[in-house]
């Protein structure tokens, strides 16, 4: 599939519920009840054709509107959605000979009284359009956690398509390279359109190598069967199997909740990898439902060293699942989820297979057995502070080396560590390990743990008071650089 946005487009606005803004005193007096706002314009221009590009609420005063029916008609074939004519200062009511023309066209005309600024129709548009795409956000993220939930369960196909189809309330199915049906759910559909959708999935599956010179066959293709909306997705693996949908509606984050099912079934119909492969899955399984790290570390082999990647998009546009997804893919594994806008990824072996990643800031693990992935977290995330401080694409955790620290028992370090760091809390000791670590870089700290600059002033004058010390003394903070490495990472 193509790369998906970070979320869903905004869904278009319906006219009514612009209609219903009292404040606005909108009246419609001419076309259709129902239309889709997509953007608002306006243009005073005999023909503004050239200017639109479709769906748009075209707001004017008539200043060169000499004939209504051709101005209407041009409107209609450029895919205006509605027009919206001031009756002011030109015109004292809507002309009678552009009501006919909406109505001849089939176009929404809405009058806009006097009081009322075109600059105020737009505004309330994309009030409408950001409330319209908080919804649209919010029902794609409780998709997610459905979808989620349902890959856990011991039938996990079926399962991820029960919940798609109860989604999207619709018919979805998992279909063969040969146009067999392995999995269904959701009413079924008339026989033109299951033939519809079998012909669909031939389109991005169609079952046969792609021969030399061919062009390969599209990810997603869609289609339309007496007002159902067909939709078919090719699933990663090399199966050859195509998901397929037959929806009632194409909302605009309808295809954002599909491509997170793709992934899913991508990963759970792929072919197995030996008893490795299948301890893992078993042991993501219990993770997900809450087993302590330990619970599972036998499945995972506590010996074997795994690592993990914290990573932002460079940009500071949020990740969404397919983006992480697409990341765990070019670093070798498929073990990732997105925590707001961090992506963490958990990868089998040492972090020296970790490279940079063109789009992304990344921040490295030292390599740690499963019973110690929550330090190897910790760990993870302070590095990719550290990289987004110093603007560089990627930084690991770089562990002391021993040298003098080597010299101190560790038992014995790590009690005077605490000791001595017992006054802080544990954001002032973070800030005030950042702090050393970037070299009292105020600007750096900040960027590193999301804060303003005050705030790091703050919290390192409030160490220095609880732990009355002179943080410029060089001596104090070697020693208190020492403190917090010994202490090890803290909570979260």
């Amino acid at each position: 599939m193509p790369d998906s946005p970070a979320g869903p487009p905004s869904p278009p606005v319906p006219l009514a519920e612009l209609l219903a803004r009292e404040e606005l005193g909108l009246h419609r007096i001419a076309g259709p009840e129902q239309a889709d706002l997509l953007w608002v314009h306006t243009s005073e221009m005999a023909d503004p054709y050239p200017y639109l590009l479709g769906g748009e609420l075209l707001l004017t005063a008539g200043v060169q509107l000499t004939d209504p029916d051709t101005y209407v008609a041009r409107l209609v074939q450029a895919g205006a959605a509605a027009l919206g004519f001031g009756v002011a200062p030109v015109y004292d009511t809507v002309p009678a000979a552009l009501v006919e023309a909406c109505d001849r066209h089939g176009l929404p005309l809405l009058e806009v009284p006097p009081e009322t600024r075109f600059t105020a129709v737009a505004r309330a548009v994309w009030r409408l359009m950001a409330e319209a795409r908080h919804r649209e956000l919010r029902r794609v993220t409780r998709a997610q956690q459905a979808l989620a939930t349902a890959a856990a369960r011991p039938d996990p196909v079926p399962a991820v398509l029960r919940q798609l189809a109860v989604q999207l309330e619709g018919r979805v199915a998992l279909l063969t390279a040969d146009g067999g049906v392995l999995h269904a759910a959701g009413g079924r559909p008339a026989p033109d359109v299951q033939t519809a959708l079998a012909r669909l999935a031939r389109v991005v599956a169609p079952g046969t190598p792609a021969s030399p010179g061919r062009k390969p066959s599209p990810a997603s293709a869609t289609d339309t069967r007496a007002g159902t909306h067909l939709f078919a997705y090719a699933l990663g693996g090399g199966q050859g199997l195509a998901l397929v949908l037959a929806t009632p509606r194409r909302d605009s984050g309808d295809h954002t909740v599909a491509g997170i099912a793709v992934v899913l079934l991508s990963l759970l119909t792929a072919p197995h990898q030996g008893a490795d492969a299948a301890g893992r899955s078993a042991a993501l399984v219990r993770l997900l439902l809450g087993a302590a790290p330990q619970d599972v570390a036998p499945l995972l082999g506590d010996g074997d060293p795994w690592t993990v990647v914290h990573a932002r998009r460079a940009d500071g546009t949020p990740a969404g699942p397919l983006n992480a997804g697409a990341l765990g893919a070019a670093l070798g594994s498929a073990l990732s989820d997105v925590d707001r806008e961090t992506v963490r990824v958990l990868l089998p072996g040492p972090h020296e297979t970790v490279t940079p990643q063109p789009g992304w800031t990344l921040g490295v693990s030292g390599p740690a057995p499963v019973s110690a992935l929550p330090d190897a977290d910790t760990q993870a995330s302070r590095a990719l502070g550290h990289a987004e401080a110093t603007r560089t694409p990627l930084s690991t955790h770089r562990p002391g080396t021993g040298g003098l620290a080597a010299l101190i028992p560790p038992d014995r370090a790590e009690a005077h560590a605490r000791t001595l760091l017992a006054p802080l809390t544990e954001p002032l000791a973070e800030t005030l390990r950042c702090w050393l670590g970037l070299h009292g870089s105020w600007d750096r700290t900040a960027v590193a743990l999301k804060v303003h600059r005050n705030t790091v002033r703050q919290r390192i004058a409030r160490c220095a008071t609880l732990l009355d010390a002179d943080l410029d003394d060089m001596d104090v903070r070697t020693e208190l650089w020492f403190a917090l490495r010994d202490r090890g990472p803290g909570p979260g």
